[in-house]
């Protein structure tokens, strides 16, 4: 962030608004980079412009901030941008700002300018005693910022178009100072600025609970505020679009889009009004026709200039009327044929007859990838030429979108290309937030584009992060940098509060990682990665989790509400998780330190501070409770990570984990596979082909027993591998099958034969399949495990073996006191070395008294009493047994037992 050399303290950019009367367009811009106010950046460099503006340079003279500054307009200044001077001239601490149709002679005091040739021929004159060009050669909406001059100075916003002066005064909003006091003073600047894609902006096209009317305005001022001109209204499901599209909208709702429009007007966004008729409509009905020209028409009404036909998301093979099926056939070409038909209708009956109506948009229904088919085919051969056409990349959500595939697009589609970019939206995984900046984009796209539009989140204040990105992507795609893009958004939502932006860091690096960038929470990776390896200390790592731990509560109290009520749950879930990391770390320190009483205690906390981060829930469109997710692929595995580390300590085997490198679906990660808990599963976000699946990592090579995977789950029954084999491997590298290829079954089960060893198992597809994959358990018995026996029996829910099951979560608890010579028996299938044995015990439970012994040549030798939650005995040099037992104490009270562990 950047400061003035004067300052007396800083004032959030709100307090712009409170400074203009901006009744018609009350603009509200979060704080951004223009929150701190500034003549110069950080070294003295020039002050910090979002997005980056395309030629820029500093001048050697100032401008001063006088008390009385006079704003000169012409007679077709843009009224939004008068306005928008204004209040920032005043937060700058202006006290009396005036307009005029010229600057007064010999006052002192700074003058600005404000339109460009067309609407202030003023300021041609004031940009020549600056000695700097005009907008002349400028694309639409580019504009000329300069300042500085003698005395007090000049400013000048020149704008190709009032469109591009608007702009120039959303850069001089982030260039002067916030202060409650005049004399500030700034240093010169030359802006020379362009947008380098003409259409750019957000189309609210996702599934789910639409915005509120409060959250669309607001939206619309951030847009003005970012330089994006277009905001294309397109729920899934508002009914009056969709289902409905025929009815007239109710009169509230009505005047609800037309309050829209004016605010889209006011912020020199385009508002955009698309109807999708295609569940229902009949292509060839002079109706259906009328019906959608009649809908459009009372959108005109209110104000909308722009109109788009989506028909995505529908079936082009069931015709809606028979007079479709007779007129034009079946088949994709068909359909395209049909579609262009009415669209053509549309755009000469509507567009071509309303004078100011700007191009028509369509959503093809084949709106992805650029392959050739019937259907693009009679697209580009039949629609109208100058209807844009949406496209959304390679893919439904492509994770990169190149120059090469633009270029196609076109040659396929036969038209300008409209992106519909689907990010950040996560209406196809509810449970996540995509809060990571806009990627994957080659520089040079966006000059191939009729124009870029983000689909967002359902969440709209919490997708202004990506959509800051955005913002900037589309305007300078070749100054443009994803990670400083990204830091600036962060800012910008802090409102330039250092405590805030580095909470908001904390919490966003755990919501990185989408289909445009795998990469999630990549700095407390790092941290958790340097830590595993020995190059990070425990406090630095500590510290992190300590500043997830207490993000929540800072960004609750320094960022916008509408932010906190999106985000509620993933907040929660984040704190929580930076409460079970730092009980982690300190956890595998105090047994790194020998401190074996203090790491148990801890250890005993970890699945339920688990619990409760994978316990918040968010609440979708039909009242379903959708798990959130955080840090995913990344926290779960670390403490998995660190359960592993602590049995190693302890002498016990690693746990398995579950593998697979298909995408995940909605937080379904795969080491769901293996925590013991049917309920829970993996879930794949796509089908699986020939040579993918799941596997299982053993930890170590070990011996092989029974195998199942269980798979599918009520709801997704197809979800299951259709065709397959299961096969183990030692190195991950070399794999052998074990038993003959399944298919047509959502349980595998196979034996291993006799002395078999592996370290890696899997399930693998041997065809490519529709239908996507659910594992809830992943299962792999070893042969070496010890067998429990003896009493008191176990209590219901608990079993003897949870005593010596290799996970000391899993609790052994007696059903009753023990009966005099009960005696708890753990017997291995050979004997083994033993030089120690530990036993577990909850901190709650440890209080049953007991004798701990080993059988050494088929006799019972003692090693000593159970004392408290940790007991380590050790056993007798070169001692090798085959059984551990615990023998009661008469009058004990009743058992419990996490494990028992020989070393």
């Amino acid at each position: 962030m950047f400061r003035p050399k004067h300052r007396s303290r800083r004032t959030p950019l709100i307090a712009v608004l409170a400074v203009a009367a901006l009744a018609a367009a009350p603009l509200t811009f979060g704080s951004g980079p223009a929150s701190a106010g500034s003549g110069s950046g950080p070294d003295g460099g020039a002050p910090t412009i979002t997005p980056a503006p395309h030629s820029e340079r500093q001048r050697s003279d100032r401008v001063t901030i006088t008390p009385a500054v006079t704003v000169v307009t012409g007679a077709k200044s843009d009224p939004a941008a008068v306005k928008l001077t204004t209040a920032v001239l005043k937060a700058a601490g202006a006290r009396d700002v005036t307009t005029a149709q010229k600057a007064p002679a010999g006052s002192g005091s700074l003058a600005v300018y404000v339109g460009g040739p067309s609407e202030n021929p003023a300021s041609a004159g004031a940009l020549d005693a600056l000695r700097t060009d005009g907008p002349a050669g400028l694309a639409a909406e580019g504009y000329v910022l300069a300042m500085g001059g003698k005395g007090a100075g000049r400013i000048v916003l020149s704008g190709a178009d009032p469109t591009g002066t608007y702009y120039a005064a959303q850069s001089l909003r982030q260039v002067l100072p916030h202060r409650e006091v005049p004399g500030a003073t700034v240093r010169g600047l030359a802006v020379r600025d362009w947008p380098a894609t003409p259409v750019r902006g957000v189309i609210e096209g996702f599934y789910g609970t639409p915005w509120s009317h409060e959250a669309r305005l607001d939206q619309l001022d951030y847009y003005g505020a970012h330089k994006m001109n277009i905001y294309v209204y397109s729920p899934k499901d508002d009914p009056y679009l969709r289902a409905k599209w025929r009815d007239p909208y109710p009169a509230e709702q009505l005047g609800q889009i037309e309050e829209l429009v004016g605010r889209a007007r006011a912020n020199h966004v385009e508002f955009t009004y698309a109807l999708s008729p295609g569940l229902s409509v009949c292509y060839s009905s002079d109706d259906d026709l009328k019906a959608l020209t009649d809908k459009f028409q009372t959108l005109w009404d209110i104000g909308v200039r722009q109109f788009a036909v989506p028909l995505d998301d529908i079936s082009y093979t069931d015709w809606n009327c028979d007079a479709d099926k007779a007129k034009w056939g079946t088949g994709g070409g068909a359909a395209g044929q049909a579609q262009a038909y009415l669209l053509n209708r549309v755009n000469q009956q509507f567009i071509k007859t309303h004078d100011g109506a700007l191009p028509l948009q369509m959503v093809p229904t084949e709106y992805y990838n650029t392959t050739s088919t019937p259907y693009k085919t009679a697209i580009a051969g039949q629609l109208d030429k100058d209807v844009l056409v949406e496209w959304t990349g390679e893919g439904v959500v492509a994770p990169t979108m190149t120059v090469a595939q633009a270029k196609r697009a076109k040659e396929v589609f036969g038209h300008a290309i409209l992106t519909w970019d689907n990010y950040p939206v996560n209406d196809f995984a509810t449970g996540r937030l995509f809060l990571g900046p806009f990627s994957g984009r080659e520089k040079g796209l966006a000059e191939e584009l009729a124009g870029i539009t983000a689909n967002p989140m359902i969440q709209p204040y919490a997708s202004k992060l990506a959509l800051h990105t955005v913002a900037d992507y589309t305007w300078n795609d070749s100054a443009y940098d994803p990670d400083a893009s990204y830091r600036a958004a962060v800012d910008e939502t802090a409102g330039g509060n250092a405590k805030v932006a580095r909470a908001l860091r904390a919490f966003t690096d755990v919501n990185h990682s989408s289909r445009m960038d795998s990469a999630e929470a990549p700095e407390l990776a790092k941290l958790m990665q340097g830590y595993a390896d020995g190059s990070v200390q425990a406090s630095r790592l500590t510290a992190a989790f300590a500043a997830l731990r207490d993000a929540p509560a800072t960004i609750r109290g320094g960022v916008e509400k509408g932010f906190v009520e999106d985000s509620g749950p993933w907040l929660d879930s984040a704190g929580a998780w930076g409460r079970a990391g730092v009980a982690a770390v300190r956890m595998l320190e105090e047994q790194r330190a020998g401190h074996a009483d203090a790491a148990w205690t801890l250890r005993q906390q970890l699945p339920g501070l688990v619990a409760e981060a994978k316990s918040f829930r968010y609440t979708d469109l039909n009242g379903n409770k959708v798990p959130v997710v955080v840090g995913e692929g990344v926290l779960e595995p670390f403490f998995a990570k660190v359960r592993d580390t602590s049995n190693k300590d302890l002498g016990l085997p690693p746990q398995p984990t579950g593998t697979t490198k298909l995408p995940v679906y909605n937080g379904n990660t795969a080491d769901r596979m293996t925590d013991g808990d049917d309920s829970t599963y993996f879930w794949s976000s796509r089908s699986p082909k020939s040579g993918e699946g799941v596997g299982v990592d053993l930890g170590g090579e070990q011996p092989l027993g029974s195998v199942s995977v269980a798979m599918g789950k009520s709801g997704s029954t197809e979800d299951y591998l259709h065709k397959g084999v299961l096969e183990y491997s030692s190195d991950g590298t070399t794999w052998h099958a074990l038993g003959a290829e399944f298919s047509g079954k959502a349980t595998w089960t196979a034996d291993a034969p006799s002395g078999t060893t592996a370290r890696y198992v899997r399930a693998r597809a041997t065809a490519d399949q529709t239908s996507w994959l659910v594992v809830r358990e992943f299962t792999v018995a070893r042969t070496d495990r010890p067998t429990v026996s003896g009493g008191p029996a176990a209590a219901n829910g608990s079993s003897l073996a949870a005593a010596a099951d290799g996970v000391p979560e899993n609790a052994y608890r007696a059903a009753s006191a023990p009966a005099s010579g009960d005696a708890l028996a753990v017997t291995y299938p050979a004997p083994r070395s033993v030089s120690s044995v530990t036993v577990l015990r909850p901190d709650d439970a440890s209080a049953s008294k007991a004798r701990v012994q080993l059988r050494v040549d088929g006799t019972w030798q003692d090693l000593g009493p159970l004392d408290g939650s940790v007991t380590a005995l050790p056993a007798p040099a070169g001692t090798s047994a085959d059984a551990v037992r615990l023998v009661w104490a008469d009058g004990s009270a009743a058992p419990v037992v996490s494990e028992v562990i020989t070393k």
